[in-house]
């Protein structure tokens, strides 16, 4: 490699880095302040008292906000480090940013399908159905979702280790595939894309026939806001995830040598803007 590729190769790198940071910095602030006033509003406007859909919106902010702290903890901690991932370094890092920061990402991504889900039941012109969507099952939805997330980490925990080629990451090659052709395409992608873009339009469906029911004006108008939210939510949730699930399958496939340093520095900074985008998804 010649040495202006390898001097190209650096600069991108350094400017991948210094984004990486910034955006997450910028990130935290909008969604710290805009995840907070969610549940203020929600915690103190005495109609979404005890409503399924507003619990599970002030269960994601929450989520959320503690998942960007992490992420601005992760950035902080590189640049601190002069640009070197500690992870990479640490092996107690490594496995405690992915055991803390993965599962919250998790749970946040099952709140989503739950609360399309619970939109569509609470809206739905069948009694029987509107009867399952109640305040203690989506209590118990989101306490079982906590503890599945947190359980599906235990094997991170284990096989994440070290090595020179690709730092921190799975050693495990049967758990490799796992994370390769399941977790990202299927657990963090089609699953809840799917799940929440399904009953999402389905709320959307039933909310159209609402005025056709006996229903108080003041009932139908807070479903149609609720269902609006959600919907407009699912739609920010596909945008902004999905090209970090397709970019995240690609990046497990390739090897990264010192010989392509400038194919390496260019997906580095792909990745970046990639993940700044993903990000917003605990923001928005």
């Amino acid at each position: 490699m010649n040495t202006s590729s390898s001097l190209i190769a650096v600069e991108l790198l350094a400017f991948s880095q210094q984004y990486g940071f910034y955006t997450t910095s910028i990130i935290l602030i909008i969604g710290f302040i805009g995840n907070i006033l969610n549940v203020i509003v929600f915690l103190n406007l005495k109609i979404f008292r005890k409503n399924q859909c507003a619990f599970y919106l002030i269960i994601e902010s929450l989520v959320n906000t503690i998942e960007l702290i992490l992420l601005f903890l992760i950035e902080f901690l590189i640049e601190i480090n002069n640009g070197i991932d500690p992870a990479n370094q640490s092996l107690l890092w490594c496995k405690l940013r992915t055991v803390t920061a993965q599962p919250i990402a998790l749970l946040s991504f099952s709140i989503v399908c739950f609360a399309a889900y619970d939109q569509f039941l609470s809206t739905s012109h069948r009694f029987n159905l509107r009867q399952i969507s109640t305040y203690t099952l989506a209590q118990y939805l989101a306490l079982t979702a906590f503890w599945l997330c947190m359980i599906h980490t235990i094997p991170f925990a284990v096989f994440l280790n070290i090595n020179t080629t690709s730092g921190c990451a799975v050693s495990n090659p049967a758990f490799n595939q796992y994370y390769q052709f399941f977790y990202y395409p299927i657990l963090i992608g089609i699953l809840p894309v799917s799940i929440s873009s399904l009953f999402s339009f389905l709320a959307f469906r039933n909310v159209r026939r609402l005025v056709r029911r006996q229903i108080p004006i003041v009932r139908r108008r807070l479903d149609r806001q609720l269902t609006a939210m959600i919907l407009i939510r699912t739609v920010a949730f596909i945008i902004l995830v999905l090209p970090y699930v397709i970019h995240r399958i690609y990046w497990l496939q390739i090897n990264v040598s010192q010989e392509a340093l400038l194919r390496s520095a260019i997906d580095y900074l792909i990745m970046g803007v990639i993940v700044s985008v993903f990000n917003l998804n605990f923001a928005v």
